[in-house]
This record gives C-alpha cells, structure tokens and sequence, in this order.
C-alpha cells in the first residue's frame, strides 16, 4: 500500500506517545507477521484454526444452500492469508459447477502470490482475482465497478482484534461496502471454557510471543528504530467476565527507543506494557448487537461440533 509507511509511522508515534502505550494490531501482518501467524494456526492449543475448518469443509453444502444466489456472485475474502480456511469451501462450489469469482483481499503481497500460485495448481478451475491493498478502497472499487451479489468472507475470528466501538465502525463499513442482497460469512470466536481460551494465546512454545516481537522487528527496519528486542517479554490474560483476552509485550528494563529521522523517542520504564491486541470471544446476544446495530441481520449461525466458534451469515438489510 503506497502509503503504508508514513501511516505506520504516524500510528507508532501517537500509540507510543500515549500515557498508556498501545500499538495497533494491523500493523501485524508483514509477510514475515503472515508467516508466524500461518505457524499460530497450526498449533494445536490454537482451536479456532480446527474449528473453522470443520464448519467449511463439512458445512459447505448448507452454507451455499444459505446464500440463495441464483445468478453469477462474487466470494471476496478480507485477509484470505494462505487460503487455507477457503479452500474446502471454494472446492465445493466448483464441484457442483457454481458460476462466481474468487477474490482474495490481503495487505500482504507475498500472501497473495503465493496463494494465487496454490490456488491454480489445485483449484485450476478457479477464476482468481487477487487484490493487494486495504479492505476498503478495495472493496469501494470493486462496488463501482461490479454488478453482482457479493458473499463477502471475513473469517479467523478478526473481528475479536477490534474493540467495541471500533467493531461497530468496521461493521458500518461493511454495510457501506455492500449492495442491497450482499451477504458477510463472519467468522466469530465464541465464549467458553475460559482455560481454552487462555492456553490458544500464552502458548508454550513461544511462537505468540515471537509474533508480538516481530512488530518491533518492524518498527527497527521499515521506521529506523532501534528496540531491543531481547529486552521485551509477551504477557496475556484472559477476562472472562467480558470476553476479552488482551495482549502485551513488557519492558524488561528502563530504556529509551528512538526514530531515525524524527525528534520522537519513548521511554519505557522497567515492567512498564505495550498494550498489542485484544482477542474478543463473543456472546450469541453480542452477535445480534453487533449485527442490529450495523443495519444487518444474522440469518444462520454455522457452528463446529465443540461449539466453541461460529460463522455467521450476516444479510444486509
């Protein structure tokens, strides 16, 4: 995206600068973030990867049957990632001979070569059209340009990362994107067995930790600062009571960090935290919320045998 960069840094800046630190967690997804995280969801404690997986390779048929599309439509996939969630399903469609075009959205460039690449040498069938850059302008174009319905697929449980109020504004977005019949398949962490939640996220191999570190890894090459990374440690807890696990890196000493090319450093004092990214896990109620107040309306709840997650088709009203 051109204008990543001076974003990034504008972004790192005021998080850095705020009396409680926070970084955002988009900021995430390097290809290199893309690559940890593709190892995240093959842990076995990481359950939503499993669960997701379940629902679209063995709840395909119900999904289609859900849409009633009777013309040509589009599948856009925000983050499609390796397109590992999609694969099962897009699969499917093809078998019974559906009539639609695959279009992949990712900020990660690499992601997206790579997944055209598998996606043509396993679904060659498949009429691809990858798109790099941000959700929304992308989607913006696409709604100028494209007269059919559209199943917009924003799976992986993402919608967790974003806080109340930031949900609710992604949601508007959404809806502003759609045309009138458009539908969102919505992937949504559930809550549960707090113990379940806890261990997908302070995993013992370290890998989480490794994913949070690579944001400062960012930061040091693409903004000129010079963290140290051995002097920062991952922290999450999870709070049952409200559904959110929230994640830090900590401080493990008094320093100070710098931008190369500005007047900006940040003091970090010794246990002092970085506020990365909060996982919300969802009440069905919630879900209605979510859906009611951004002008939809939840029309199937597709769910795995454990019950722990849900894709929800969310209709435009």
């Amino acid at each position: 995206m051109k204008n990543m960069p001076n974003t990034f840094k504008k972004d790192v800046i005021v998080g850095l600068s705020a009396k409680e630190k926070y970084l955002s967690s988009k900021y995430f997804y390097d290809d290199e973030g893309s690559r940890i995280f593709k190892e995240i969801m093959e842990m076995a404690e990481y359950y939503l990867s499993d669960c997701e997986y379940e629902i679209l390779a063995t709840q395909a048929d119900k999904i289609f049957e859900s849409l009633a599309f009777d013309q040509p439509f589009n599948i856009i996939e925000l983050g499609a990632g390796d397109g590992a969630k999609t694969f099962k399903l897009l699969e499917f469609l093809l078998s019974k001979g559906v009539n639609f075009d695959y279009i992949p959205i990712d900020i990660s460039q690499e992601a997206m070569n790579m997944l055209s690449q598998q996606l043509q040498k396993n679904l060659p069938s498949l009429k691809i059209k990858p798109a790099v850059g941000d959700y929304f302008e992308v989607l913006g174009q696409l709604k100028k340009t494209n007269k059919h319905q559209s199943l917009l697929l924003f799976l992986g449980g993402n919608i967790g990362n974003y806080p109340k109020e930031e949900a609710f504004r992604l949601m508007d977005l959404f809806n502003q994107s759609m045309k009138a019949g458009d539908k969102l398949l919505m992937g949504i962490d559930l809550q549960k067995n707090p113990q379940v939640i806890y261990q997908a996220y302070s995993d013992p191999h370290g890998i989480t930790k490794r994913f949070n570190l690579n944001l400062l890894k960012r930061m040091n090459r693409e903004l000129g600062a010079n963290f140290n990374l051995n002097e920062f440690d991952f922290y999450c807890y999870y709070n049952p009571r409200n559904g959110e696990l929230l994640s830090y890196l900590v401080s493990l000493s008094d320093q100070e960090v710098r931008l190369a090319n500005t007047d900006f450093s940040f003091h970090f004092a010794k246990d002092e935290l970085i506020w990365t990214e909060q996982s919300k896990k969802y009440s069905f109620k919630e879900i209605d919320m979510l859906a009611k107040h951004s002008g939809f309306e939840v029309s199937h709840r597709f769910m795995d045998s454990k019950r722990y997650f849900t894709d929800s088709l969310f209709v435009k009203k």
